[in-house]
This record gives C-alpha cells, structure tokens and sequence, in this order.
C-alpha cells in the first residue's frame, strides 16, 4: 500500500475502505493523463463522475450526478486538488479523498475533518492478474484492461455518431467496465447522468438509470448509453430511444443483433460496436 499512496491525514483504512479505494483507483487510471475528472465511488461504483475544465467544475458536476449516495463516498481525481475544490469537498462527509497532489491551503481544508483519509496517489501501478476466493480455493484470471478507443469502434447504423457523442460513448464506456454487471450507463457532455448497476437483466438495469437520472433532474435528450455487454433483444435500444437518448456503445455479438440495429436505423440512434464485453462480478 506505501507503494502507492503517502496517507496524509485521517483514520485507519477499514476492509471496505480498502475495496472502495481499490476500485476508486482502476477507475480513475482510465483517465490518466485526460482533462481534469473527478469520480465520487460508494460500494465499489461510480455514483458520479466528471470531466471539465477545472478541478472544481469537475467534482461540482460529480457531486450533482448523485449527491445523496455521495455521502460516505470515496473520492479521487487525476489531478492537483485546489483551494476552492476543498472548500467544496470539505461541506460534504466523505470517507476518503484521493489525488496525485494538495495545495497546502487546500490540505489543511480537508484536514478540518479529524477521521477523514486523505491520500496522494504516487503511481498508478494496477497488477494484470487479479485473485479471488471461491470454493474452498482461489480463482485467478488475467485483469480486463482493455481500454474502448476510438479505432476499435465500428459503425453499425446508417447515422454516424458525432464528435461530442464519441467522445461521450468512449467516457461511458469507461465507466461501465469499472461497474457491477449487469449495468447500464447514462452520459451526457462528459458527465454521468445515471447508472443501473448490479441488476440480473439489462432492461432493469436501464430502467433504473432512467429512473435515478429523472430522480436528480437529468435531461437525457441527446445522452448517449453504454452497455457491458450485448443486447439479446431489441428492448434496451426501444426504451433508450424513448428517454431521448441518441447513440449507443456496446459490445455487440448477439444472434440478434440486426433487430436493434434495425430499431435504430428507423428512429436515427447511432451504435457503435467495440468487440469487447466489460463484464465485472
């Protein structure tokens, strides 16, 4: 653990603490090297997550996906945290905060919170092996990291995507792969609007992201959804369509596939292919 965070202030790491920073880090590190982005995590998933400009857009525009779930969440950044960002941070509770680097005015903010963890990330350095316990022995499978890029996509519809909604496709995509499977992600303009996360059925899963999305005042005209893995049927992409969302990323690979693609061709939804499932148990 020293390998990879100088702890600078705050109580021990818990168990859960630990999972949730592990899974604060393998998202965030999608993101390396990108504009600023701050992702606010609770029980493993992203209940918000933004790109902009500035740090402090950035966390205000993370905050607003979901600010309720926020509370009691981990909360990393790829870059320098500032003043103003920690006069933000400091209004909510967290458990952990998590960036590359403080401003010293910024620091001593965040240290107002006598239990609150504060860590510098030192490098992004993920194993390509990942173990888990199961039946009395322990499982080991090579890590996904496979990251969506623009090359790997490939149209599937008669309406190409634009600019921004690539760009937008790619940012969800990368959110869904660091999400409990079954899921189904919601952005618009770089920012998560919603996600169904952990559901047993893709349809339930986009259910719950419209719904959580409509909960916090999101406007899904023009959003663009990502999805884990494939959709066996046409419903997903119907529902979809009918929220105002107008471009779609998934893997593809259903038996079926042409009658969603045929769904969008009739009510002009882009849909990207990647070849890639993103499934996470």
């Amino acid at each position: 653990l020293n390998e990879l965070f100088d702890k600078l202030h705050g109580k021990e790491l818990s168990y859960n603490n630990l999972l949730d920073v592990d899974a604060a880090v393998n998202l965030i590190a999608e993101f390396r090297d990108e504009p600023p982005t701050f992702a606010i995590l609770k029980h493993n998933n992203a209940c918000g997550i933004a790109q902009r400009d500035s740090v402090a857009q950035a966390y205000k525009d993370a905050l607003a996906g979901d600010p309720v779930s926020a509370f009691g969440g981990i909360l990393i950044t790829n870059t320098k945290i500032d003043v103003s960002t920690a006069e933000e941070i400091h209004k909510l509770f967290c458990e952990v905060v998590i960036a590359p680097s403080y401003d010293n005015e910024a620091l001593e903010i965040l240290k107002g919170k006598k239990n609150r963890i504060i860590l510098v990330q030192k490098e992004i350095i993920l194993p390509n092996t990942q173990y888990r316990t199961a039946l009395n022995g322990v499982l080991v499978q090579e890590k996904n990291d496979v990251t969506d890029q623009v090359s790997d996509l490939t149209l599937t519809t008669n309406l190409e995507p634009t600019k921004d909604q690539i760009d937008d496709l790619i940012f969800a995509s990368k959110i869904c792969k660091n999400t409990k499977s079954n899921t189904i992600v919601l952005v618009k303009n770089k920012q998560l609007c919603a996600s169904g996360t952990g559901q047993t059925s893709r349809v339930d899963a986009l259910n719950q992201a419209i719904t959580k999305s409509g909960f916090f005042k999101f406007n899904l005209e023009n959003a663009v959804m990502a999805s884990d893995a494939f959709f066996p049927f046409p419903d997903c992409v119907e529902i979809a369509g009918n929220a105002g969302i107008t471009a779609v990323i998934q893997p593809g690979g259903s038996i079926k596939d042409q009658l969603s693609i045929d769904y969008c061709n009739e009510n002009e939804i882009a849909m990207m292919f990647t070849g890639t499932r993103h499934f996470k148990h």
